[in-house]
């Protein structure tokens, strides 16, 4: 009964909740067929490019032990974080914590955090913060780990090289420029986008992303190294759906076991915007809704014929990580609906001007889309589905235009691309339209 009522503080449930998916990662990569080659598997994950979508389940690149024990270890480092003094976790946290692990199965290596990390201790120091209080700072800073992979490994060669004195250099250096600038940009993002965005730190990081990527790779050489994306011919159904029924129906079980029952069907008709659901509702609801939401991606996932490899079920954790913050099954289905609309809008335009159709609702850049239009849930929430549908069918079509900006070296791109659909979309729906709580007033 003391472990129950202590769990009903939002900051005790949540750090509860990471230490739990910490360990069933570390459990995950045990279990695996190929654990013989789990350390092997994590040292080839750190020292390849990271630049764009790469399956980390591929034996080449970390294995499945690999995989899963490079989340484990990278998500223990940020729970240990979240233990310093000073830090509390909240709505936020949930959001870095779980975006974090979700990009550990592809970008982000027990490796490439560091660099960004004394970026962030150095601004500690010189503004004479404790740790503790910038614990999001230094988990959002891991949004350009691809670059810092490649300013170890490869710049400003051509080739891919091993360590050397000046990519650990060079790292540190943009390492040091991420971190350190990092926790200046958070707290004015939100004013950008009025809080519509969910992925506000996608913002500072998708800027800092632009203005490396032009003086790294324009004014200092003159273009960046040719990404690849994921090919559709690996697919692990059972290994990606097997581990997220077991982290999600556990949460749906200890949902229902703090109490959630009561208080989430108000969570779900909630719209989301400014939102914090552990304050507003409870542990129980709010850990409820980590685990039915996190089913509801699933099984959206699988309705379309996603392509279950590492990027996929990263993608996952990327999206379900709003589930404090203002995301639930009833403000993301129609960005959901506008996804799948869109796509078959475009399919039908492009058989009538006979262009090539790459942009199929389960493409592999069109899945990882989606897992950051969820961003846009404030939007579904306060305006209706309607105009929800419409912020998720101009989501899909920025999407894979935005990293021509950054080089494929922004992990936050969706949520990047998700600010951009608020500056053109929110300006036009605060002049024409009233939100869903205007609405009831003027009627009243």
């Amino acid at each position: 009964m003391k472990l129950k009522q202590r769990l009903q503080s939002p900051d005790a449930m949540l750090r509860a909740l990471f230490a739990c998916f910490t360990l069933a990662c570390l459990i995950a990569a045990v279990i695996m067929p190929d654990r013989g080659d789990m350390l092997s598997g994590v040292g080839r994950i750190c020292t390849q490019s990271g630049q764009t979508v790469k399956s980390y389940f591929d034996p080449s690149y970390g294995g499945f032990a690999g995989t899963f024990l490079n989340v484990a270890l990278v998500c223990a480092v940020c729970l240990g974080i979240y233990c310093l003094p000073g830090a509390k976790p909240d709505g936020v946290s949930a959001l870095a914590f779980f975006l974090t692990a979700g990009f550990c199965f592809w970008g982000t290596t027990i490796l490439n955090i560091w660099f960004s990390f004394a970026g962030v201790a150095l601004y500690c120091l010189v503004k004479k913060k404790s740790p503790g209080s910038q614990a999001n700072a230094f988990l959002f800073s891991t949004g350009l780990a691809p670059l810092i992979t490649e300013m170890l490994f490869r710049y400003p060669q051509a080739d891919w090289h091993g360590f050397t004195v000046l990519g650990v250099v060079l790292a540190l250096a943009v390492g040091v420029f991420i971190g350190f600038f990092l926790p200046a940009g958070l707290p004015h993002s939100p004013k950008m986008h009025k809080g519509y965005d969910l992925y506000s730190a996608a913002v500072p990081i998708g800027l800092t992303a632009f203005f490396l990527r032009a003086l790294l790779y324009k004014v200092f050489l003159p273009e960046p190294p040719a990404s690849v994306g994921v090919g559709l011919g690996d697919s692990f159904w059972a290994v990606c759906n097997v581990f997220c029924f077991v982290v999600f129906g556990l949460a749906v079980v200890g949902g229902l076991w703090l109490g959630g029952a009561k208080q989430y069907l108000p969570l779900v008709k909630d719209s989301g915007y400014n939102a914090d659901y552990g304050a507003k509702y409870g542990s129980g609801s709010t850990l409820l809704n980590f685990g039915v939401y996190g089913l509801f991606i699933v099984l959206y996932y699988n309705l379309i014929g996603a392509n279950w490899n590492a990027a996929t079920l990263g993608c996952v954790f990327c999206m379900v990580c709003c589930f404090v913050k203002g995301s639930h099954p009833g403000n993301v289905w129609p960005i959901m609906a506008g996804y799948v609309i869109a796509s078959f809008i475009a399919k039908f335009v492009c058989g009538l001007t006979g262009a090539e159709f790459s942009m199929a609702v389960n493409a592999q850049a069109i899945v990882i889309g989606l897992c950051f239009a969820n961003g846009l849930s404030p939007v579904a929430g306060s305006y209706g589905w309607l105009i929800g549908i419409l912020a998720g069918m101009m989501h899909y079509t920025l999407v894979t235009c935005v990293p021509l900006l950054h080089g494929a070296f922004c992990l936050y791109n969706g949520g990047f691309t998700a600010a951009f659909t608020c500056f053109l979309l929110i300006p036009v729906l605060e002049h024409f339209c009233h939100t869903k709580e205007e609405r009831r007033q003027l009627k009243a």
